[in-house]
């Protein structure tokens, strides 16, 4: 893999830890600029519909910049506004900054991930995907803990200059590393509106839509593991940032195996991790209870869900031929969707009264959907090639029939 992914990782990775790192800053967050938490949790929704809204429309916006133009553009203005965030004393401020931020990542991300497929052979798309994605596993397992105890000693403040902080070297690696106009602007003969018509494609709607589902089945527990594993399975706080860490690992590794197979092996790494992914999520709900059982299953599910994840991704390329620019950010909408929908649907069932188990049912029902669709669309395309096989068969019989007639003619 070449070099520039690793550096394009480490800048994922500052802006994952920006993403997921409000967990544990909102109470000294709201307390400092004297607003409520679920206030404070605003900033969290903000940065979430900047993602959502942001990936097609940074994509689309940043179309006739060269790649290593549009990159350093969008990590520029994310170190700024984290700049601007730790030092201001507004909380409209604040929210301002997490929504440009969130703009600026979701087009880094969009345009990040275009350019990895770029940069490797057709088929290993898979790979470049799953080293870029490293970076938000990592973020999660280094990243949030790390922030989040930089909170506690030295306030939100620090955490949103640390991230900055981290960006930096990123920044400084990728004017170094990424080559001048190797990775030129869109070809003008491929419009917007032709790219836009990928979406047509039923193979690229339903990856996306699979895509969503296992990544809101994730984000639903992983949003709601702390209550989980201090009021069911017994554990005390101090052991939320372990288990917290302990999935970011899981995932990490799920990541890593994703990129060896995703290319060569989709489908069965897809069909059989999306069966498992689900059994566990319906065996963690039953067995929560039991210490041992849940620090396993963390790890196992961390790593089944971006496994998963990323091979869908990485798919998403794939059906996404047609759009060489907007790809990425179609990839990184979804992606989005599911950590937006997941977080919602597992809150829904905590105030409906279910309990604390029943973000990992809502998990179960989200992979079990993302099953049914892609067996329903396999099923459409199997079928698809059968009519197409039986039309091509009628009509070479009857090629060879009409042959034979006019070989019968010429002999009489």
């Amino acid at each position: 893999m070449p070099f520039v992914l690793y550096v394009l990782a480490l800048a994922v990775f500052a802006q994952g830890t920006s993403e997921f790192m409000l967990a544990g800053l909102v109470p000294g967050l709201a307390a400092d600029l004297d607003v409520s938490v679920s206030s404070a949790g605003l900033l969290t929704s903000a940065f979430a519909v900047g993602m959502v809204a942001g990936a097609p429309l940074m994509a689309v916006w940043s179309r006739r910049w060269n790649v290593r133009r549009a990159l350093l553009g969008f990590l520029g203005v994310f170190v700024l506004v984290h700049v601007v965030g730790a030092v201001t004393g507004s909380f409209a401020v604040l929210v301002g900054t997490r929504v440009v931020g969130a703009l600026a990542n979701a087009g880094f991300l969009a345009v990040a991930l275009t350019a990895a497929a770029a940069m490797v052979a057709p088929d290993a798309k898979g790979r470049a995907t799953a080293v870029l994605l490293s970076g938000v596993t990592l973020a999660c397992v280094a990243g949030v803990p790390a922030g989040a105890a930089l909170g506690q000693v030295w306030g939100w403040r620090a955490a949103f200059l640390a991230v900055a902080l981290v960006s930096v070297p990123a920044l400084c690696a990728l004017v170094r590393c990424l080559p001048r106009g190797a990775l030129g602007g869109v070809d003008a003969a491929v419009g917007v509106r032709g790219e836009l018509g990928a979406l047509r494609r039923p193979r690229l709607l339903t990856t996306l839509l699979l895509g969503a589902l296992v990544n809101g089945a994730t984000f639903c527990t992983f949003t709601y593991l702390a209550p989980l594993i201090t009021e069911v399975t017994g554990f005390g706080t101090a052991w939320v940032p372990v288990l917290l860490a302990l999935f970011g690992l899981g995932s990490f590794l799920g990541v890593t195996a994703a990129g060896r197979m995703a290319d060569a092996r989709p489908v069965r790494l897809l069909t059989v991790g999306g069966t498992v992914l689900c059994a566990g999520w319906v065996l963690f709900a039953l067995v929560a209870k039991s210490p041992v059982a849940a620090v396993v299953l963390v790890l196992v599910q961390g790593a089944l869900s971006f496994g998963v994840g990323t091979t869908l991704i990485a798919q998403a390329l794939y059906a996404a031929a047609e759009a060489p620019t907007l790809a990425g950010g179609f990839a990184t909408a979804a992606f989005n969707v599911g950590a937006a929908l997941g977080p919602w649907a597992g809150g829904a069932a905590l105030g409906a009264g279910l309990g604390y188990r029943a973000p990992l049912w809502v998990s179960a029902l989200m992979v079990a959907l993302a099953l049914v669709a892609g067996a329903g669309a396999g099923a459409r395309t199997a079928a698809a090639r059968s009519r197409a096989r039986r039309r091509q068969a009628v009509a070479q019989g009857g090629a060879k029939a009409g042959g034979d007639v006019a070989r019968a003619r010429r002999a009489e």
